[in-house]
C-alpha cells in the first residue's frame, strides 16, 4: 500500500490528514520505511540500513530487521559452540574497542566541550527562538515544548494564557519524547505518539481532553494514526520494523477495536503503489481500492470536491505529474492530466486547498512554488530565496484558507516563516525579530561532469569573509541511494563551521532524488557506480576551483550514504584526508545474500539480486566498502554506532573497523618511510539513543566528538 501524496514528499509515514466536510475521504497508507529525520548496516546475520532532528541525528530512510536465521545442528557440543562462538567474539571486539575508545577519548575531550558549550549557545539563540510548531484547529492552537502538550487560544498565545493538557513525565515515561500529535475534529480527543531513545517503537496515548484531562486508552506498538471521525482513530501497528496492519478503534459508548486491512505484498516494494479509501462519512465501510498495484506506478493520492488527485509515474516521462480522476471511476483508465513537471525538475511536496493547489518544486537547486488555480485553471510561479534549501510546510493548514504558510531553512539558515497569499498573488516573508538574520554565508551552486559527462550539483557555502579559500577545510556531504534528497535542514554545527572559516560541500549525487525519479533510477541496481563516479568528480571539482585541497578535506555519510563514501575511501582515498560516519552501510553483498532477512526482496530494486544474478554479485563487490578493503593509504575514520541500534547490527561495524584498521597499519609496515602517517580508525559506541533517534543531550554529544576529530585531524596538518 501507499501514503498519501502529502507524506510521501516530506518523507513521512502512514499519514491520514483530517479533511473538511467536503472532503470526506481519507487514505490509508501502509509505508513503513519513511519518515522526514538514521540509516544501515549489517553482520554476519545480515541486518539494516538507512535520519536527523537534534545535531547531527541522521534521517531514517529505509530500515532492516536485526533477526537472526536459526540452523539446526543435530551434534549438541556443536550446537552450543555455534552459538556460543560469535557471541563470544562479539563481545571480544566490542570490549577492544570500548577499550579503545578510552584510551584515545581524552584527546578530544577539552575540544569536545568547547565545540558543545558553541552549539548549545547557537540552538538557544536560532532554534528555541523560533519556537515549536503548531497546530491550530479553530480558534484553539496546540504546541509541544519540554515533553509538554500545551493549549491556548490562537490570539493568546503569546500573551502566554495556555493550558497544560499533557506531561510525558507525569504518565511515567522518563525517557520517552513527544513524536505526534492529533486532535480530533471536535476537540475532545488527543492522540500523542510517544517514543524513547533507545527503541523504534511507539506508544499511542489517547486522551479525553476537557478540564481535567484523562487518559482513555493506551495503544502499544503503533507505527502512524489519524482521527477519520470526532470519536474514530485509525492506526497502524508495527512489528519487526514493518507494518502491514490497519486497525480501527471507537471512543462511542460501545467501544471496540478491529482489523480493518491486512497489506499481502509482503515486499513492500517502491515501484509500485496501491491505495485504499476510507469515507469519513462512513468510517465503518469497508475501504475502497483506488486502482490496483501496476508494475512501475507509483501513485499517491488527495481529495478535493468530487476528485482525486493524484501525483504518479504514470506514462511518459516516468517522473512525478499531477492528475485527476472522479472519485467513483477512480481507475487508471479515467485519469486526465492536469500539470507535467519540467524536465529535471523535482516536486519536493503538494498541498491542496478548496480553490488551489500548490506544488514546491526544485530546479537547479533552486527552490519554487507553484500555484495551480482551479478557478481560472492559471498556474502562478514564484522562484524562493536563493539561500533557501529546504522547507517544510505548517501542520494542518486549513483547507479554505485564503493564505499558505511554511519555513523555509538551509543547513547553515534557521527556519523562516513565509506565506503565500492567494488573494494577493503574493509570497510574504514573516518577520521574527527574535531570530538573527545570517548575513556572512555566501552560497553557491556548481555542476561538476562526471565519468560519463553527465553533469552533477553541488551545493557549496563559505563564509563571506574567508580569504585563501585553498586553505580552508572542507567538509563534503554525499547521500544518493533510494531516490532520497540529503538533508538540507539547519543544523547548529554546520553554521559553527561555516562561522569558524570551514566549506560545507553537498554532492547531489545520482541514486539520490534531487534531480527527479531519473535520478534515482541512474545510480541504483547495475548503474550504483555512477554515483561513486559522481562524488569524485564533485570533490576534484571543488579542489579545482580553489576549494580547500585534500589534506584539508574530510567526507561526512550516515546510514546508506556509507557505500558511496566507503566506496571512495577504498578507490581514491588521496582525495580526502578524514572521514565521518554514522550508522554507515558497509556491507551490501552480505546484506543482498541473506534471503531471511525481511526488506530483502525490496532492497534488490535498489542494490539487485545477487542470488540469481552472477553478474549483479560481481558488479556489488565491486564497490562494496567492506569487500575492497585492502592495504594501502587510508584517511582518518571516526564512526558512531549504537549498541540499540534495530536497523544496524553493530558486529557489521566492528568487523568493518577492524579490517580497515589492519589494513592501515599493513600498509605502514610494509612502505616504512620515514614520518609514515597513519591514520586514526576510531569506532564511538553508544549505549544510549537507537537508529532513528537520540536525545538531543546525545546527539550533542555525538556531534561535539565528531567535530572534535575533524579539527585534530584538518585543521593540524
Amino acid at each position: 500500500m501507499c501514503w498519501t501524496a502529502k507524506s510521501f514528499i516530506r518523507g513521512l509515514s502512514f499519514s491520514v490528514k483530517y479533511c473538511s466536510k467536503d472532503n470526506h475521504l481519507q487514505t490509508i497508507c501502509l509505508y513503513s520505511k519513511l519518515k522526514p529525520k538514521k540509516c544501515h548496516i549489517l553482520d554476519w546475520s545480515g541486518s539494516t540500513r538507512n535520519s536527523t532532528v537534534p545535531p547531527g541525528s541522521i534521517l531514517p530512510w529505509r530500515f532492516f530487521s536485526c533477526k537472526q536465521e536459526g540452523t539446526e545442528i543435530p551434534c549438541k557440543i556443536k550446537k552450543i559452540a555455534s552459538i556460543t562462538t560469535p557471541e563470544l567474539l562479539y563481545k571480544d571486539l566490542l570490549k577492544s574497542e570500548q577499550k579503545n575508545w578510552n584510551e584515545i577519548s581524552g584527546r578530544y575531550k577539552a575540544m569536545a566541550e568547547r565545540i558543545k558549550k558553541k552549539i548549545e549557545e547557537f540552538h538557544n539563540e536560532y532554534t528555541l527562538s523560533s519556537g515549536s510548531p503548531r497546530i491550530k484547529v479553530g480558534e484553539s492552537v496546540y504546541f509541544e515544548e519540554n515533553g509538554c502538550i500545551f493549549l491556548s487560544k490562537a490570539d493568546a498565545v503569546d500573551e502566554g494564557k495556555v493550558h497544560i493538557l499533557f506531561s510525558v513525565e507525569d504518565l511515567g515515561f522518563y525517557d520517552a519524547f513527544i513524536q505526534r500529535i492529533r486532535i480530533s475534529p471536535d476537540q475532545r480527543y488527543m492522540a500523542t505518539s510517544l517514543k524513547s531513545e533507545n527503541s523504534e517503537e511507539a506508544t499511542c496515548v489517547v486522551m479525553k481532553l476537557g478540564d481535567f484531562p484523562v487518559v482513555e486508552k493506551v495503544i502499544p506498538n503503533v507505527f502512524s494514526f489519524e482521527w477519520v471521525t470526532n470519536d474514530v482513530l485509525y492506526y497502524t501497528s508495527q512489528k519487526n520494523l514493518k507494518c502491514q496492519n490497519v486497525f480501527m478503534t471507537t471512543f462511542t459508548k460501545q467501544k471496540h477495536t478491529e482489523l480493518v486491512y491486512t497489506e499481502q505484498d509482503a515486499s513492500n516494494s517502491k515501484t509500485t503503489s496501491e491505495v485504499w479509501l476510507v469515507d469519513c462519512r462512513h468510517p465503518f465501510k469497508l475501504p475502497v481500492l483506488v486502482q490496483a498495484r501496476t508494475k512501475g506506478v507509483i501513485y499517491h493520492i488527495e481529495h478535493r470536491n468530487d476528485e482525486l488527485y493524484i501525483l504518479t509515474t504514470y506514462g511518459e516521462p516516468a517522473e512525478y505529474k499531477l492528475m485527476k480522476a472522479p472519485v467513483g471511476s477512480s481507475g487508471m483508465e479515467n485519469w486526465q492530466l492536469v500539470y507535467a513537471l519540467e524536465e529535471k525538475s523535482k516536486l519536493i511536496d503538494l498541498e491542496m486547498f478548496s480553490d488551489h493547489c500548490i506544488l514546491f518544486l526544485q530546479n537547479a537547486g533552486h527552490l519554487y512554488l507553484n500555484v495551480i488555480s482551479f478557478v481560472s485553471h492559471s498556474v502562478h510561479s514564484i522562484q524562493l530565496p536563493a539561500w533557501a534549501c529546504a522547507f517544510e510546510l505548517e501542520s494542518h493548514p486549513e483547507h479554505t484558507t485564503s493564505t499558505c504558510y511554511f519555513q523555509l531553512t538551509s543547513p547553515v539558515h534557521p527556519p523562516k516563516r513565509f506565506a503565500y497569499s492567494f488573494k494577493e498573488n503574493n509570497l510574504i516573508e514573516q518577520a521574527v525579530q527574535e531570530v538573527p538574520i545570517i548575513t556572512n554565508c555566501h552560497t553557491i551552486r556548481l555542476l561538476a561532469k562526471s565519468k560519463d559527462e553527465t553533469l552533477v550539483p553541488i551545493t557549496v557555502f563559505h563564509n563571506m569573509n574567508s580569504k585563501e579559500l585553498h586553505r580552508k577545510p572542507l567538509l563534503v556531504h554525499v547521500y544518493g541511494a533510494y531516490g532520497i534528497d540529503l538533508n538540507m535542514s539547519f543544523k547548529e554545527e554546520k553554521l559553527l563551521l561555516i562561522e569558524e572559516g570551514w566549506i560545507l560541500a553537498y554532492c547531489h549525487v545520482r541514486g539520490g532524488g534531487e534531480l527527479g525519479h531519473s535520478w534515482h533510477k541512474d545510480g541504483c541496481q547495475h548503474n550504483k557506480l555512477k554515483g561513486l563516479h559522481d562524488l569524485k568528480a564533485c570533490i576534484m571539482l571543488l579542489h579545482e576551483l580553489g576549494f580547500s585541497q585534500p589534506k584539508y578535506t574530510a567526507l561526512a555519510a550516515a546510514s546508506a550514504g556509507g557505500v558511496l563514501a566507503g566506496a571512495l575511501c577504498n578507490s581514491d582515498p588521496e582525495l580526502i584526508r578524514a572521514m565521518v560516519l554514522q550508522a554507515p552501510f558497509v556491507d551490501v553483498l552480505n546484506t543482498m545474500m541473506k534471503t531471511h532477512l525481511p526488506l530483502t526482496i525490496e532492497e534488490q530494486e535498489e542494490w539487485g539480486n545477487p542470488l540469481v544474478d552472477e553478474k549483479c554479485m560481481k558488479y556489488i563487490k565491486s564497490y562494496c566498502p567492506y569487500h575492497n578493503i585492502k592495504p594501502q593509504y587510508y584517511p582518518s575514520v571516526f564512526i558512531t554506532a549504537y549498541e540499540n541500534d534495530q536497523r544496524i547490527p553493530l558486529t557489521g561495524v566492528l568487523r568493518y573497523v577492524q579490517k580497515l584498521r589492519k589494513a592501515a597499519l599493513d600498509h605502514a609496515g610494509r612502505t616504512k618511510k620515514k614520518g609514515n602517517w597513519i591514520p586514526n580508525i576510531v569506532l564511538d559506541i553508544q549505549a544510549n539513543g537507537s537508529h532513528c533517534d537520540s536525545s538531543w543531550e546525545d546527539s550533542l554529544n555525538e556531534v561535539a566528538r565528531q567535530l572534535a576529530f575533524l579539527k585534530k585531524e584538518l585543521e593540524d596538518v
